[in-house]
């Protein structure tokens, strides 16, 4: 499917072919004479065309000159993004978004269109990751937090690098845990699957998307369709974009704020909208109303102020109106029910409770419950406190008494926090050693050094330090692990005058290309000239001044006409020969000199005597035919030596010699220059090699241009083959046989494969093509056939045998089974028990019996052997 600019841009050429097509429109009888006049006003326009484009010809020709780069050819309504046309065709963009928008909406929009000028500008985006700019034919990705920009195979090894480093140090079974990645620049967080493996244009539509020039870069052309954000239902229409989607232009009828006014068309992304009228609500307080205007949400609270009473009663002052509920400083002071005491809470509401002193109460360590009037206090109970200290681990040894208990003094056995040493010491004592942790920290580079510490290694709070990727700062962050951030610096890129700037990430400013600055070059002139001819900012020398040169004449009142030669470019005379290639040159092969004026050419009116008076120059150019026989002597009419019997028309010794490259046209399909200067005759052959790709594209071939040029189609072929079999597989899986050649390959395979009968029995040999094609090339014959039938008669007799067996097994487990349904006596059943037990060992006596015997006689062999030896032994020892 194409793209939906594409299908928008048909509409043009369909409605002409229509037009064209039409019958009604055709052309009537008379239209001859608009053909006429149609062919005058296109003539017309030719001239004008030819008029204007000789005009800017000459204004190139005449206007100063200027080296500033090599991007001056370009149209410089292209360098600003204002006022230029790449500016121009992004504000016609995003023009219908710019109308009915708040402030959050304009920023957003400013964001999508920083983005788009950013792609549309060549080397404007750039990977934070490696410091380089991102091509339109790199695969990329972008951040969904950011939308930044950086190359795929970037983000895939910072992705990889962060989750290494991040395991490598936090996990003690390394690798088991799914660690999340951040972007190197909002440092959003991504989990490891989301780790990118395939290239996607801007709005994930189409993977790998090919670069079109009509397009913007990573772009696939159709349709957005992302949802807005904030979501409002609709979605983004511009063509797959990157950054953030603008904000919603559809139009939506919606009503005000406070909901009193009718609804207005609005723009979704701006569809709150207030109508200015008072809001009127009816506030908390029940008294007022707001007097805001339309606003959205609850009302504010009451601003007004009003005479409020406290909770007790005993103070009235004004307060705001929408906290109509406040406590004084006063303590209540009521009597309460036991006629005794008074209340002792603050102002409050409500009646005062009963006497905190009636009822059953307490001894201080509540062992002991007494009932005692609420004017006398409740006495000790003698008994032994018992309460928790504050340690947790011991209680208070004191007799019951009143307030708080004392500090746990007992002697215990304490560890210190790292868990190396013990001592003791009093119970409500820490117990801290002296030893340093030599851990190393969660930025795998310092040691703790903490003391006694117990192993929680706080974060480090030392430097980085580590030089950026941009190689001109240091990371200015806490010691971290993984990656650092990139460099948050920007660097100005100066031109030469140092007005005109750009602002690039820092570490690429030996990489930018300076701005082209549109002051004028401010340089004072190296010729004698006041003054230089005006051309624009640049590095480097000034072009080379064309004014007249204007100084006075040696011997004449004249001044020099010629163009100002103060800084001419000579080839230097005096260099030193080299001794070989391995020496370099000490002295430049061009210098700069001035030279002088030349001769004064000016014609006056001199008297000569009649006698003296001979041939005189007329002012035209000799015209004499030169020696290539292409070009004829451009100089002043001169005086030409003459020779005896020569054509007149021939130049002579005084005139100029021919420099000029040779000009005739070169032989078809040849596109090198021919290499002597202008001469006369043909053009030698060209003996140039042209680097060819064979046709099976694996090898280069390198051939005289003259010999594939003169060569006819398929000599051309013929030269373009590098004689090798030709790689292709066929289809039926055998490589072509054929040598390097163009086109689809031959398939008819010549390649010979072994077919078998159906019996596997016959193998024959044919082609490979000629099995493809044809069934059935080999058949069993009489002997396949008589051995076939003796093989299934030999497996029917096993099928046979196999029957009778089973057929016998089941007779003997029915006749078994027949048997133990009999009934039979007990005693019967023993006996055949018994009998059946000693038929089992006389079965097997035999075997045991030998086996038993063999190892008897194994063992007094062994025993043999021993005594043997030991006698041996013995005897050796008393010899």
């Amino acid at each position: 499917m194409d793209p939906a600019w594409r299908q928008r841009g048909r509409g043009r050429g369909q409605g002409r072919g229509q037009i064209t097509a039409n019958p009604s429109t055709a052309r009537p009888p008379g239209a001859v004479g608009s053909e006429v006049r149609g062919t005058v006003s296109s003539q017309s326009r030719f001239e004008e065309i030819r008029k204007s484009d000789r005009a800017a010809a000459q204004r190139l020709a005449t206007e100063p000159y200027s080296s500033s780069s090599e991007d001056e050819d370009e149209d410089e309504d292209d360098v600003s993004e204002d006022g230029g046309k790449r500016g121009k065709i992004l504000q016609s963009a995003l023009s219908p978004y710019s109308s009915h928008t708040g402030d959050t909406d304009v920023r957003l929009l400013e964001k999508t269109r920083h983005y788009l000028h950013e792609v549309c500008q060549s080397g404007g985006v750039t990977c934070l990751i490696c410091i380089a700019s991102v091509r339109r034919t790199q695969p990329v990705w972008s951040c969904v937090a950011c939308y930044c920009i950086f190359h795929i195979t970037c983000i895939q090894k910072w992705a990889k690098d962060s989750i290494f480093l991040v395991s490598s140090v936090t996990d003690e079974d390394f690798g088991k845990k799914d660690h999340p990645w951040p972007c190197p620049k909002c440092r959003y967080e991504y989990s490891p699957h989301q780790t990118p493996t395939r290239y996607y244009c801007y709005c994930g539509k189409e993977a790998e998307p090919a670069p079109d020039p009509w397009l913007l870069p990573h772009s696939c052309g159709q349709v957005c369709e992302r949802e807005f954000k904030p979501s409002c239902g609709h979605r983004c229409l511009l063509l797959c974009h990157p950054g953030p989607c603008p904000p919603c232009p559809k139009m939506v009828s919606v009503s005000c704020l406070c909901g009193k006014s009718s609804r207005v068309p609005r723009r979704c992304s701006a569809k709150a909208w207030s109508c200015a009228q008072t809001c009127r609500r009816t506030l908390p307080c029940q008294i007022h109303t707001c007097a805001n205007t339309c606003h959205a949400g609850d009302c504010a609270p009451c601003p007004r102020v009003s005479l409020q009473m406290c909770a007790c009663g005993r103070q009235r002052t004004e307060r705001p109106c929408a906290s109509p509920e406040w406590h004084c400083d006063q303590v209540c002071g009521h009597p309460l029910s036991c006629g005794n005491h008074t209340c002792e809470r603050v102002c409050h509401t409500g009646v005062c409770g009963e006497c905190p002193r009636a009822g059953n109460r307490s001894c201080s360590c509540g062992k002991t419950k007494s009932v005692l009037p609420c004017t006398v206090d409740v006495p000790t109970c003698g008994d032994t406190c018992g309460k928790k200290l504050d340690c947790g681990l011991h209680t208070c040894s004191m007799r019951c008494h009143r307030g708080a208990c004392e500090t746990c003094r007992q002697e215990v056995e304490k560890t210190c926090r790292c868990g190396r040493y013990s001592k003791l010491m009093p119970c409500h004592k820490e117990y801290l050693c002296e030893s340093k942790c030599n851990k190393t920290r969660a930025c795998s580079r310092h040691q703790c050094k903490r003391k006694c510490c117990p192993g929680n290694c706080p974060p480090c709070d030392m430097g980085c330090g580590r030089m950026l990727g941009c190689r001109n700062h240091k990371c200015p962050s806490v010691c971290h692990q993984g990656s650092c951030y990139p460099c948050p610096e920007m660097v100005e890129v100066r031109c030469d005058c140092s007005l005109t700037m750009i602002s690039v990430p820092c570490g690429r400013e030996k990489s930018t290309k300076p701005p082209r600055c549109k002051e004028l070059c401010r340089k004072l002139p190296s010729c004698h000239h006041s003054s230089q001819e005006q051309h624009r900012c640049h590095f480097g020398p000034c072009p080379p001044c064309k004014q007249p040169c204007q100084r006075p004449l040696a011997g004449c009142v004249h001044l020099c006409p010629a163009p100002c030669h103060d800084q001419v470019l000579v080839k230097a005379t005096d260099r030193a020969l080299l001794a070989g290639p391995w020496e370099q040159p000490s002295t430049p092969a061009f210098v700069r000199m001035a030279l002088p004026c030349p001769s004064c050419m000016v014609p006056i009116p001199t008297p000569v005597p009649c006698h003296t008076r001979g041939p005189f120059s007329c002012g035209r150019s000799c015209g004499r035919n030169l020696a290539c026989g292409n070009h004829t002597c451009i100089l002043e009419c001169h005086h030409v030596t003459a020779v005896p019997n020569s054509d007149k028309t021939k130049a002579g010794q005084e005139c100029e010699q021919c420099e000029e490259g040779c000009s005739k046209p070169r032989p078809a399909g040849c596109t090198h220059p021919c290499a002597l200067a202008c001469h006369l005759g043909n053009c030698p052959p060209c003996r140039l090699m042209v680097r060819q790709r064979c046709h099976c594209k694996i090898s280069s071939l390198y051939i005289e241009c003259v010999k594939f040029t003169s060569a006819d189609e398929q000599g051309k072929q013929l030269l373009s083959s590098c004689q090798n079999q030709c790689p292709k597989q066929l289809g039926c899986g055998h490589r072509c046989k054929l040598l390097c050649h163009p086109g689809e390959c031959d398939q008819s395979c010549s390649q010979r494969v072994k077919v078998k009968c159906p019996c596997k029995r016959i193998k024959k040999e044919f082609p490979c093509s000629r099995v493809r094609s044809e069934n059935d090339l080999v058949v069993c014959d009489e002997t396949c056939r008589e051995l076939q039938k003796k093989h299934a008669e030999a497996c029917a007799a096993e099928e046979r045998a196999a029957l009778e067996g089973e057929m016998r097994k089941q007779q003997a487990e029915l006749e078994a089974f027949e048997k133990r349904q009999k009934g039979r006596r007990k005693k019967n059943r023993k006996v055949t028990e018994m009998e059946t037990e000693e038929g089992v060992w006389h079965r097997y006596k035999l075997h045991l019996l030998l086996a038993i015997c063999g190892i008897l006689l194994a063992v007094a062999a062994f025993c043999l052997l021993q005594l043997t030896n030991q006698e041996t032994d013995r005897q050796n020892t008393g010899q």
